[in-house]
This record gives structure tokens, sequence and C-alpha cells, in this order.
């Protein structure tokens, strides 16, 4: 056993996933990092509400909580000791007696352009059929291409990029980070740089859920973590609390390091296309939880001056 698993007693550990291709490889990476330190690990897979309703975008039907709310139970009855997520699909308050105990090292958080035709958003033709059931990537798009059709994209990665394949549109655009989690990357025609289409908050990254009263497993997950992306994420996650925000909301934000500041952008859409696309951004030196939170309200403080709706 090596140094790190030995500061850390070894733990009987039951992982709470959702049983799509994603989730499960996402589970089974923290399952082997779990396992190196000596931990007895094992998963249960579950099927979640939003994993059930297809026909309806997860704005109306109850935001991107509908993929955590059974992990959660099955943390809240021991069926499970932590779940891992995506972290764009956690809702930025987590039910009280839940902890986010950790956020770890960040995949590409880029959002990746998919077609089998056409090498790029610009080689798109006028009025091309795009997919996404994000309200974020819509208003982004909307930005870019006024003239495309955006259409409601619902189902796992595998099922996105079959109704592609079987032609329903001409592109789709899917995070980065998922193809590549899944060895699909070379399905990625181009990925769109953060400036064009702005990262959701947390895209990228993943994180560690458990009940707040476990501080053995809060223990056991430390040596996960990956600081650096936490606080940038935890910038970013600041902005869509400050704005109420969840899927059923427009906005992106996203940070990068430049050194030892963090620089955090936002963008806020109106998907009806009736308000300009409103932006912000702003820098800080940031070594704590709480200074990046503060980041967070700055820059969504300057979304609301500059036009933006909060929930």
């Amino acid at each position: 056993m090596n140094q790190a698993a030995a500061s850390s007693p070894a733990l009987p550990i039951v992982i709470a996933t959702r049983e799509s291709r994603l989730a499960l490889w996402q589970a089974e990476h923290v399952k082997a990092l779990l396992q190196a330190r000596g931990h007895h690990v094992t998963l249960l897979g579950m099927t979640t509400q939003g994993d059930q309703i297809l026909d309806r975008s997860l704005s109306k039907v109850g935001g991107k909580g509908l993929f955590v709310k059974e992990l959660e139970v099955a943390l809240e009855e021991g069926r499970a000791d932590i779940a891992v997520h995506s972290l764009k699909d956690v809702p930025m308050e987590l039910p009280e007696g839940f902890a986010l105990a950790c956020v770890m090292e960040r995949e590409d958080p880029r959002d990746a352009f998919v077609s089998p035709r056409y090498a790029s958003l610009d080689a798109l033709p006028q009025g091309a059929v795009v997919g996404t059931s994000s309200l974020r990537r819509q208003v982004l798009l909307q930005a870019l291409r006024p003239d495309l059709k955006i259409e409601p994209l619902r189902g796992n990665l595998d099922t996105r990029l079959r109704k592609l394949d079987e032609g329903q549109y001409d592109a789709i655009v899917l995070a980065a980070a998922g193809l590549k989690r899944l060895g699909l990357g070379a399905r990625i025609r181009c990925e769109f740089a953060p400036t064009a289409m702005l990262p959701a908050a947390g895209q990228g990254a993943l994180g560690i859920e458990v009940r707040s009263d476990r501080a053995d497993l809060i223990a056991a997950l430390a040596p996960l973590a990956d600081q650096a992306t936490w606080l940038t994420v935890a910038a970013e996650r600041a902005v869509s609390r400050a704005m109420g925000g969840s899927c059923s909301m427009p906005l992106a934000a996203h940070g990068q390091w430049q050194g030892a500041t963090l620089d955090l952008h936002a963008a806020w859409g109106d998907t009806e296309a009736r308000l300009p696309l409103v932006r912000a951004q702003a820098s800080a030196a940031v070594t704590t939880l709480a200074q990046a939170e503060a980041l967070g309200d700055a820059v969504a403080a300057q979304l609301r001056a500059g036009g933006a709706r909060g929930a």
C-alpha cells in the first residue's frame, strides 16, 4: 500500500452511478483510483428520472437535478457511500446533509462540433439543423449563426451520435470531455474556442458527493481532489448560483488560470433571441473557495447590470 493509502484507513466503498456508458466510465475511473489506495470498491448502477424522461427537455421537467436525486436517496439510505457526477449536472445547492467532498482534475472543458459532413460551424449551409438540448448552447449558437435551425437532442452520448448518423441533424454539439473519455475523440470535427462557445459551469470536471457526516469518506477522497480545478469550478458555479441558475437558464461560466490569477468569463442569453447576448468578465487572485465564490458573485453582478435576468 502506498503512503497516500496509509494516511487513510482502507474502507469498503459503494459508488452509486447512473448506468449510461459515460457515467459507468466515470465511476470505474474513480473506483480504480480508490482501489489503488487500498479501498474495496463496488458499483451500484441505477437509472435516474433524467435517464427515463427523453421526450421533453430537462428545463421543462425539473432540471439536471433529475440525474442525481436517486443517487442521493441511495446515499441517504446507506445503500451507497459516494456518488460520482459530471459536475455540470450537479445542482448549485445540494440538499441538507450532503456535501461535495471532492472535485477531480478537469478534462477538456470545451464544446465539440460533431458532424459527418461538415468540418466546422462556419461550414454549415444556411438553415442547417443543429442538435442540442442545452439552452446555453442554443443561445451561443444563435449568436454565432442566427440562420441555423436549433433542434432538441436528448439521450445518452451513444443515442445522440446515432441520431446524428441517421441524418436527423446536420451537426450536433457535445461536451468534448465525454467523447474523449469514451475513446470517441475521432468523432470531433473541431473544438469550439471557449471565447466563441463559453462552456457550462463545471463542464469537464467530476465531482464526488457524500453524506456530510461521513468524515471517513471525505478523508479517503482528499487525495483525488485537484485544488486548481475545485477553485475554478467554485467560481463558475457561484455565477450560476447568484443568477438562480439551473438548466432552465441559458447561462455559461468558464474560468482559466493566468498564473495565480483566475480569469472568469460568463454569458447569458435570451432563448427567444429578443435580447442580445450579455457577457461579463473579471479576474482576481484566488487561493480559497471563498475568494473563488466572491469572484463568481462579482461576474454575476456584471451580468445583471448588463441586462441579464436571473431566475
